[in-house]
């Protein structure tokens, strides 16, 4: 018989020992590269959200004006985002990012602690000292001038942060968040909404410091046209021109030159500048032959350049640009400076101007004329209330914030490379423009019963989209509901002015109105319907933009719902917006739920 193998040696009682030391020492040293790790990812969170409300802190300082208390904050904001930074960027740190599952977890904390450091060190920190060197005081207008040197000595400060910004919110996007923990993925979605939102605000300023002196007359003497546009008989960006003015500005003084109304103007036989063919198909060439109607277009460059030749026509003046305001910024203003003593006697404030300039003025004046010299003069007068210097600062920035978030500001120059600052910005008065993660649809009025019937229309709004086809191309509506408003009697006790006297052959109390929906480029025109039937409607291309137009008629207490529809180019999941008409009163736009 053969015997049976032996069986091997046990290892010798000193090296199973010593492997037991080694496998002991790895399994420490693992527990307390763990407890490394875990000990500095708590102390960077707690670091990071204690930088949390001192920016917020930090915005509340700078808007009330207490530079001192920002720029103390922002030392603090500072050094709480270089101790996460520092705590999630050692040699450990970045050996356990390896790790299949604790890794994207830890790379996405570590690039969140280096955005928040980037923002605090390059933008936050020479904001905070800027805001700490300026006084909101050192702004107000002092015998008609503006010190410039304060937004010149801004601009370097100003536009290093904006740069920084600009970064940090391309890099806290590019954060992988696919397979990271709940908590993770809501601290990096929480700094995107943060860091685009002011990103935005921050980019705005750097705008506005570059711009603001050099239309102030930095450099040379400069003339801008200014329309006052009346929402009451609307128009795509607002309203008619009836009144406008004429701005000097020569090294921060501003000086209301010249005067004039809408029957300053003649008729023109044909446009005073080319059309496109696109303009012409949707609003006509009567939107470059009367001053009342260069604001038909929802392109307020064109407005402006229509504005300006027209200008230059009649008064031998070649203007730097057009800027444009209605009543109710105007009323925003008036919050700024207190009440005002018009010449006729009347008190202009911010609770009565819209009531006083759109409505009861056409009662007491019959002409016209009368009514476009009450207005100018009504402008004229917060011009001088603001120039004198005795406004609040602080309420002008935020009027002037509101208003133009609003829509109600607009600004064009006739130099193309100081009008590109201005692109994409509302100021500019373009067509609405989308981006990855938001598609931006247009609503654009303008009236047809040529007369201030617009008081008394009502407006809402809702949009929405749904995915109906195979191949996820979503369908968009967008759902607008108009009401007249006016007394049943409106007939017989509205004045003629404000009717129309059925001078373009609508009855008196009605009103008419035609609305241009515009998709986002690329969208296919799927029509609309008017109270859930077809109806014939104008389609048209603008500007790439596929827009439906059609004119309603409403009498008085009649109401009616649009629907217009488009077909998107590809799959989309993000946010849905519209800009429309600035009208008297804004309705917010509501989410739109409907059935494919």
């Amino acid at each position: 018989m053969s015997s049976s193998p032996s069986a091997p040696a046990a290892p010798p009682k000193r090296t199973r020992t010593i492997v037991g030391l080694v496998v002991l020492g790895l399994l420490v040293m693992v527990v307390a590269a763990t407890a490394w790790v875990g000990i500095r990812g708590l102390q960077a969170k707690d670091a990071l959200e204690a930088a949390v409300p001192l920016a917020e802190n930090i915005k509340d300082q700078i808007t009330a004006g207490d530079g001192a208390a920002a720029a103390v904050t922002a030392a603090e904001l500072a050094d709480f985002a270089a101790t996460a930074q520092e705590r999630t960027s050692d040699p450990i740190w970045n050996t356990y990012e390896l790790l299949p599952f604790l890794g994207p977890n830890l790379v996405a904390v570590s690039q969140l602690a280096a955005v928040v450091d980037d923002v605090a060190q390059k933008a936050v920190t020479p904001l905070a000292a800027l805001a700490g060197n300026l006084n909101l005081a050192d702004f107000k207008p002092v015998d008609g001038a503006i010190a410039l040197q304060p937004l010149l000595d801004a601009q370097p400060a100003v536009t290093a942060a904006n740069t920084a910004l600009e970064r940090a919110a391309t890099d806290v996007s590019a954060i992988e968040t696919d397979t990271v923990l709940d908590v993770v993925r809501s601290a990096v979605t929480r700094l995107q909404t943060v860091t685009v939102e002011t990103s935005v605000t921050l980019d705005g300023m750097n705008r506005a410091v570059t711009l603001l002196p050099v239309m102030l007359g930095a450099t040379a003497p400069r003339d801008y046209i200014l329309l006052f546009q009346n929402p009451a008989e609307l128009r795509s960006t607002g309203g008619i021109p009836g009144a406008l003015a004429l701005l000097h500005t020569d090294s921060g003084s501003i000086e209301l030159a010249q005067q004039a109304t809408s029957s300053s103007f003649p008729q023109y036989p044909a446009p005073v500048l080319p059309l496109s063919d696109e303009t012409r198909s949707i609003y006509g060439d009567i939107t470059g032959q009367f001053i009342q109607n260069v604001t038909m277009t929802p392109d307020f460059a064109q407005s402006g350049a229509l504005a300006r030749e027209m200008w230059r026509l009649e008064f031998g003046t070649e203007a730097n640009g057009v800027l444009s305001v209605d009543p109710v910024a105007l009323s925003y203003l008036l919050d700024a400076t207190g009440p005002i003593t018009l010449a006729t006697g009347d008190e202009l404030t911010a609770g009565n101007a819209v009531q006083l300039l759109l409505s009861e003025v056409y009662a007491r004046y019959e002409d016209p004329q009368q009514q476009d010299i009450f207005f100018a003069a009504a402008a004229g007068a917060v011009f001088d209330a603001v120039k004198s210097g005795n406004a609040d600062p602080t309420k002008l920035i935020a009027a002037l914030a509101r208003a133009a978030t609003e829509n109600r500001v607009l600004v064009y120059n006739a130099d193309p490379a100081e009008q590109a600052i201005l692109h994409g910005t509302t100021l500019a008065g373009a067509r609405p423009i989308s981006d990855d993660m938001t598609n931006r649809f247009g609503l654009y009025l303008n009236d047809g019963t040529g007369a201030k019937m617009d008081l008394y229309l009502d407006v809402q709004t809702a949009i929405g989209q749904q995915t109906c086809r195979k191949d996820l191309r979503p369908q968009y509506a967008l759902e607008v509901t108009l009401t007249n408003t006016a007394p049943a009697d409106a007939a017989t006790t509205l004045p003629a002015y404000v009717t129309g006297g059925g001078a373009f052959g609508v009855p008196l109390g009605n009103i008419k109105t035609m609305v241009s929906g515009y998709g986002t480029p690329e969208v296919q025109n799927l029509g609309l319907t008017r109270d859930g039937a077809e109806v014939p409607y104008h389609p048209a291309i603008d500007a790439g933009y596929a827009v439906s137009t059609i004119g309603i008629e409403l009498a008085p207490g009649e109401s009616t719902v649009l629907r217009f529809n488009w077909l998107g180019p590809k799959p989309f999941s993000g946010n849905l917006e519209l800009r429309s008409t600035p009208l008297i009163a804004l309705n917010e736009t509501a989410s739109l739920d409907f059935s494919c």
